[in-house]
């Protein structure tokens, strides 16, 4: 019995995770890649779990166990008519405006159902299982440890084996398989307990007391799933924004944030509570310090701190939650308020912090709150609580008045000053590490006085916070520029300068290959010229009078920004007006005439989160279509962590077309202070001659595939297989 529950919690898990990045690949041509897609999937994933664990516990409580078994079973083949998982036929793009309703909408008709189905599995089979007689049935919580293995193993399994060997409608299909094998174990499930003699509720696991759960107690499993739940988004928005922009760095904090819940909820805990206390304020002192640098580098050991302290402040929440999980008569219920703290925390980060934030300010805050995760604030006197309020109000006064000093000195710009000014308060905050509150008050104060501290990174002109990211303007007082980027993502960059300011800089140098494909191939006086991504508008620089360029950009933000000439004039300056279509690249070109372009060019790549949608076979059918004879593709490929020449080679022979590379990695040092950045760019053609003038310079190389790669569809891609390990 234990068995076959057990495997039946396991698939369960697994189908739910499976699910998530096979329908985020099905919406992928519609809105790309970004932190905020994975997040808004988060919420209503959460609030999906949120409510089939709520009708896990009032059916139970209505129906009983065994009645209710019954009505699962029918719940679960519900859904069986509507498989396999695809997005319904006839469904709208999403408005440019608003794609978060969009994605809300499409997820909830194409996998609201059994998602909802398998979500309510877990809880109930733990319920179930405790209503048999089996000698474990006191305390079935040890199930929720197989369900969070088969999540695990599920979420390793699709980057890993799923997605770079089955194409998207065979993932599919094996979903719904795997899905038919899920009812037909449930029903084996409710097999064993209509045959198993009632017994009643044993033992409690937990405290003891059978009476229900006091509303205090409630509130407070809510509040130790929303802490790791909110920091697990937190932590993967601000890695994957501010530190290390690398495909997939999503798997490794939700990996985490599911082997917290394991380690917890054990037969054995391998984790105690005294030891995770001791350890976070240990994590959290360097870590605060980092933050407030604004440090970038060493990226490896910054990783890694964060992702300790993450995880040390998920097993701090969740051990406590195994702690003081109740009998199993009130199993459902204590499900429930997790995933009420889970769903919470999801729509706190998605949704009210974007509004309220700036940056990804939601990260530290919750860093701070987990500090109190263990902290028992009944018993306390008031004089404590005025010494816990005391010490670091005195500390976090004393630094403010430290950085007043230093804003109006010469030391502002110097790494050095700024180490001191930060170490010594946070070197002071750690004394407080065995006071939870007093420390994590001084912690709060510190991030608080850091997010307003200017350091040598220059000043901060402009910040939004979007659906696609967190856009900064920044004014560099030395060099005399302007910076758009979003997280370490350089976007554009113009020079204060008058003489300059019509100059392409970063990536676009007339020096570089945007250079030379600009001159080759889009130098004609009557041109017309299409580019996706829009950034600052660097590349309007290149436009000659009588010429025709059109934009196509996602982010409405991002044309704000370009059109605001107290930040950049590259579109006001252009010899040639641009027009700006907002949307989806890949739907907004769909609607453009055929043969409309000479020149085609994709910007769309410079992050390592890349939209694979815009590099696949039927894409590049797409591009070709609106080519004109003799037309030619361009695709900025200047990514840090993943390799896409291969890809786009092997595109191009699929096709039967001529593609050309050049790498430009060695920028001069004096080049580099001009603010030349290193590129790579790679160009497609129909035919060879119409590359010859790129052909002749010995910087341009023919692009170079993999022996036997599979060519990239909208059905198959495989972002692992081109990432850069070194």
């Amino acid at each position: 019995m234990v068995a076959l529950y057990a495997a039946t919690v396991f698939v369960g898990a697994g189908l739910l995770f499976l699910i998530q990045p096979l329908f985020a690949r099905m919406v992928l041509p519609f809105l790309g890649g970004s932190p905020a897609v994975w997040n808004t999937a988060m919420v209503f994933y959460q609030s999906a779990l949120l409510a089939a664990y709520g009708y896990a516990h009032v059916s139970t409580a209505r129906l009983g166990v065994r009645r209710q078994a019954a009505w699962h079973l029918v719940l679960l083949a519900a859904p069986l008519p509507f498989l396999p998982v695809a997005i319904p036929a006839g469904w709208p793009p999403p408005p440019p405006s608003a794609p978060l309703p969009w994605l809300l909408g499409v997820m909830a008709a194409a996998v609201g159902l059994p998602f909802f189905a398998i979500a309510a599995t877990s809880p109930l089979l733990q319920r179930w299982f405790a209503g048999t007689c089996h000698p474990r049935a006191a305390d079935p919580y040890f199930l929720f440890v197989a369900s969070n293995a088969g999540s695990l193993l599920a979420l390793v399994s699709y980057p890993a084996w799923i997605e770079p060997y089955w194409r998207l409608a065979a993932q599919s299909r094996g979903w719904m398989w795997a899905y038919g094998l899920l009812v037909v174990l449930t029903a084996a499930c409710a097999v064993r307990l209509w045959r198993s003699p009632p017994a009643p509720v044993a033992a409690p696991a937990g405290p003891p007391g059978t009476d229900r759960p006091a509303f205090r107690r409630r509130l407070r499993w809510a509040w130790l799933a929303f802490v790791p739940s909110s920091l697990l988004l937190g932590v993967t928005t601000f890695l994957s924004a501010d530190i290390v922009v690398v495909p997939l760095i999503w798997v490794v904090p939700l990996a985490i944030y599911l082997l917290t819940f394991i380690l917890a909820f054990a037969r054995r805990p391998l984790l105690s509570r005294p030891w995770l206390t001791r350890l976070l304020p240990l994590l959290l002192a360097p870590l605060v310090m980092t933050l407030n640098l604004r440090s970038v580098q060493p990226m490896a050991v910054l990783v890694l701190l964060h992702l300790a302290a993450f995880f040390t402040a998920a097993a701090l929440c969740h051990t406590l939650l195994a702690a003081d999980r109740p009998p199993a008569l009130h199993l459902t219920e204590f499900y429930l308020w997790i995933a009420v703290g889970g769903a919470l925390g999801g729509l706190f980060n998605a949704l009210i912090a974007p509004l309220v934030f700036r940056s990804v300010a939601e990260y530290p805050l919750m860093l701070v709150l987990a500090c109190l995760a263990g902290f028992p604030p009944a018993g306390r006197s008031w004089r404590d609580l005025g010494r816990d309020l005391l010490w670091p109000g005195l500390l976090v006064l004393g630094t403010a008045a430290a950085v007043l000093a230093v804003h109006a000195s010469p030391l502002r710009a110097n790494p050095v000053a700024d180490g001191f000014l930060f170490g010594a308060p946070t070197l002071g905050c750690f004394l407080f590490s065995r006071r939870p509150l007093r420390f994590a008050l001084g912690l709060g104060g510190l991030l608080f006085i850091g997010g307003l501290y200017e350091t040598d990174r220059g000043q901060l002109l402009y910040a939004r916070r979007t659906f696609f990211g967190i856009h900064r303007v920044v004014v560099d007082h030395d060099r005399r520029q302007h910076l758009l980027s979003n997280g370490r993502i350089l976007h554009g960059i113009q020079s204060l300068d008058p003489d300059r300011r019509r100059e392409p800089l970063t990536y676009y140098a007339r020096s570089g290959p945007a250079g030379d494909v600009l001159a080759a191939c889009g130098g004609g006086p009557a041109a017309r010229i299409g580019v996706v991504g829009l950034g600052a508008g660097t590349l309007a620089a290149y436009a000659r009078p009588g010429q025709h360029w059109s934009y196509f950009e996602i982010d409405p933000t991002v044309l704000q920004i370009a059109r605001d000439e107290r930040f950049f004039t590259f579109l006001r300056d252009a010899a040639a007006p641009a027009r700006v279509v907002l949307g989806d690249a890949r739907l907004s070109l769909a609607n453009e005439p055929d043969a409309a372009y000479d020149l085609l060019i994709l910007d769309a790549y410079s992050s390592d989160a890349i939209p694979v949608h815009l590099v696949t076979r039927e894409a590049l059918a797409l591009y070709l279509r609106k080519l004109a004879p003799g037309g030619r593709l361009a695709f900025h490929i200047s990514t840090l962590h993943v390799d896409l020449e291969p890809v786009l080679a092997g595109l191009a022979r699929d096709a039967g077309l001529a593609a050309l590379t050049r790498a430009d990695t060695e920028v001069p040092a004096l080049e580099r202070a001009r603010g030349k950045a290193p590129s790579v760019w790679l160009v497609m053609a129909r035919r060879a001659d119409d590359l010859a003038a790129l052909a002749a310079n010995r910087r341009w190389h023919p692009s170079r595939g993999r022996a036997g790669g599979a060519v990239w569809t909208d059905d198959y891609s495989s972002v692992l297989s081109i990432l850069r390990w070194r």
